[in-house]
């Protein structure tokens, strides 16, 4: 049997590598298109990830691994190993896009709830924490709909989308 530890270890080396790829994929788009194409694009992808992980988890998969995806911390909230890579690259615009995944799993379970992030480590918080709260009928609209931008339908990275666009 593998100890706890090495088991958490593997988990943390897949979730960095899934960092990568989301850095990696989202980032080609981004230069390729611009921001608001590229993040339009990457809200798309987000969508259909959720859609895909919220149909798995239906039929009985686990959604998150139990061990090595958060780091544990004496004392502190733990911290997400994925935003820990998006940090250590300075990537936040379009790793945080990622944390998209949280609302659209959720709404493709069920329209009318959300999980949303209170606070979310890849916009600047020290850590993540999320709450479910009721959507309305605009973000279920503009989430179920065709290429249409529903990253607002998280509060707290909508924040930190318009603070950045405000920027350039």
């Amino acid at each position: 049997m593998v100890p706890l530890a090495e088991a958490e270890n593997e988990v943390k080396v897949v979730t960095h590598r899934l960092a990568l790829i989301h850095l990696a994929y989202a980032r080609t788009l981004v230069d390729e298109y611009g921001w608001e194409r590229g993040k339009q694009l990457v809200l798309d992808a987000m969508k259909e990830y959720g859609r895909r992980v919220a149909e798995r988890t239906e039929q009985g998969h686990q959604s998150l691994p139990k061990y090595g995806f958060w780091e544990r911390r004496e004392g502190k909230p733990p911290i997400c190993e994925l935003g820990k890579i998006v940090l250590e690259y300075g990537e936040m615009d379009i790793g945080s896009l990622y944390c998209l995944i949280d609302p659209a799993k959720t709404m493709w379970a069920n329209p009318d709830e959300k999980l949303v992030h209170t606070r979310c480590l890849t916009v600047g918080d020290e850590n993540c924490e999320f709450e479910t709260v009721p959507t309305t009928e605009g973000e279920r609209d503009d989430f179920f709909g065709e290429g249409k931008d529903w990253a607002y339908v998280d509060p707290r990275l909508d924040e930190y989308y318009k603070m950045k666009e405000e920027s350039n």
